[in-house]
């Protein structure tokens, strides 16, 4: 990856509605050229997609909680039957496994607290779990969909 791909990705983090005119312009390329390299990045899979963001506020999902989960199975099966059952559920937006003294830590989205409630229910229904604790966020200090490229 040149110095000419970091400027394209960096253009798309910010606006994946850019034009290929607009980007080729911003790299010094012609549109043929910075179209191929878009490509290749797709190709590579450093490009994984393209989306748009949506402000929960405007969709009525004014609730995140992040949900801090440790379990006292640790096997495959146990894994492969909770990684099916956070699938399930569209308010799971981020799952992470994660070292330490916690196993798993959830990102939900919800519209207030007891929809959270809800969704909590549901999920001891289908997964058997040790411990469960959620943090709801107060305020929204910083969210970036941008990824700092000073280490490619």
């Amino acid at each position: 990856m040149d110095a000419i791909d970091k400027k394209i990705l960096l253009l798309l983090q910010e606006n994946a509605s850019i034009s290929v005119r607009q980007i080729a312009d911003e790299v010094g390329l012609t549109s043929t050229p910075c179209w191929r390299r878009i490509q290749a990045l797709e190709t590579r899979g450093v490009i994984t997609k393209r989306v748009a963001i949506v402000d929960p506020q405007q969709v009525n999902l004014a609730l995140t909680a992040l949900v801090l989960i440790r379990t006292s199975e640790h096997n495959a099966q146990w894994t492969e039957r909770f990684l099916a059952t956070v699938q399930r559920f569209d308010e799971v937006v981020e799952a992470y496994r994660t070292s330490g003294e916690l196993d798993y830590l959830l990102k939900v989205v919800v519209p207030n607290m007891d929809a959270y409630d809800q969704f909590y229910l549901r999920l001891i229904e289908y997964i058997d779990l040790y411990d469960v604790r959620s943090t709801f966020v107060m305020e929204q200090m910083k969210h970036t969909t941008a990824l700092p490229l000073d280490y490619v």
